[in-house]
């Protein structure tokens, strides 16, 4: 046992998927408790020509729902390759990668940030090309102030490096590949974003986008989720995101998620957890906290099916620019 339950519970996970699983440390990160290990976890085909769904949580130390969400999924997966004929047969044409606790230093700190006091969505080289809001958008003023990017040519920290390293190797360089990171803390929505952060202007695969955001809507009709880009919301320097998708080699489609879980319906619930930092951003009461696992189950594996099946819905020739055009109209029309 470590004094870290969701590094024990993840553990545990991997240990119940025995062969089935690839498992690496990719670095580890001191403590008084001793060193953490972040852990890379994959399953499925390696073989570049199939699609890849990478699935990463506990980003941001706070934020312990997001790691329990992947660890939950894991856990199913790892229990279905027992008896479900059927999704062995789906992972000989697909890869999974999970980094689901990417900041425990953090975790057992408490705080969003790593121990080097640096918040690792903003670390990325990447700076904003519009104004971002004070502090919120990334600061190198102090470690000792809320969402630190790091010092000006200062190498990326190792959690950082960790996700970028697990992204370029097992999602980069495939016809085909998603991530879906878990966070918690903005709103009373649940949000799916997807670059940029940095800037207005859509990506690059915005028409691609648009044909999963379809998708999505078609087949999770009663979702509770908002489908939408960051940049609605705010602007970020040092988005990992951002900068990942940005370094995707030409020729591939990389279509990178974030699902901002709506924290404070919680607070408003349970007012009292305003009081506790951890409360800000997470369920706080058992059964809400079971209740939150179920709900954010089928968006991971709609994910997975999405990329498995990309050949089907993935829009191209005519077909592209239609989407483009809606959403254009969808997301953008707001865009200054």
């Amino acid at each position: 046992m470590t004094a870290l339950p969701e590094l024990d519970e993840l553990e545990r996970a991997i240990e119940a998927g025995g062969t089935h699983l690839q498992v690496e440390v990719r670095c580890r990160v001191p403590s008084e408790h001793g060193e953490l290990p972040v852990y890379a976890v994959a399953l499925g085909n390696p073989d570049s020509r199939v699609p890849a769904v990478g699935y990463f949580g506990g980003v941001h130390g706070l934020e312990r729902i997001g790691a329990r969400v992947v660890i939950a999924w894991l856990h199913s997966i790892v229990g279905r390759l027992r008896w479900d004929a059927a999704l062995r047969q789906q992972l000989e044409h697909l890869r999974l990668v999970f980094m689901p606790l990417v900041n425990p230093g953090g975790m057992l700190r408490g705080t969003r940030a790593n121990p080097a006091g640096v918040d690792l969505m903003r670390n990325a080289p990447v700076d904003a090309q519009d104004p971002v809001p004070p502090l919120v958008g990334g600061q190198r003023i102090s470690p000792g102030l809320p969402w630190f990017r790091g010092r000006i040519g200062a190498a990326m920290e190792p959690e950082s490096a960790a996700l970028c390293a697990i992204v370029e190797r097992e999602l980069h360089g495939r016809e085909f590949a998603i991530a879906l990171d878990c966070h918690s803390g903005f709103g009373m929505r649940d949000r799916l974003w997807f670059p940029f952060a940095h800037r207005r202007t859509p990506i690059g695969h915005i028409a691609q986008m648009h044909a999963l955001h379809e998708i999505f809507e078609r087949t999770l009709a009663h979702h509770p989720y908002v489908f939408e880009p960051q940049s609605r919301q705010y602007l970020t320097h040092g988005d990992l995101w951002d900068h990942l998708y940005l370094r995707a080699p030409a020729g591939m489609v990389f279509l990178p998620l974030t699902l901002e879980m709506g924290s404070w319906l919680w607070v408003r619930k349970n007012p009292r957890q305003l009081f506790s930092r951890g409360g800000i951003f997470n369920p706080g009461i058992a059964h809400r906290e079971q209740r939150v696992l179920r709900r954010h189950l089928p968006l991971l594996d709609f994910v997975m099916r999405a990329a498995a099946g990309h050949g089907l819905w993935l829009p191209r020739g005519d077909a592209c620019e239609q989407h483009r055009q809606r959403a254009q109209a969808l997301w953008y029309a707001f865009a200054r």
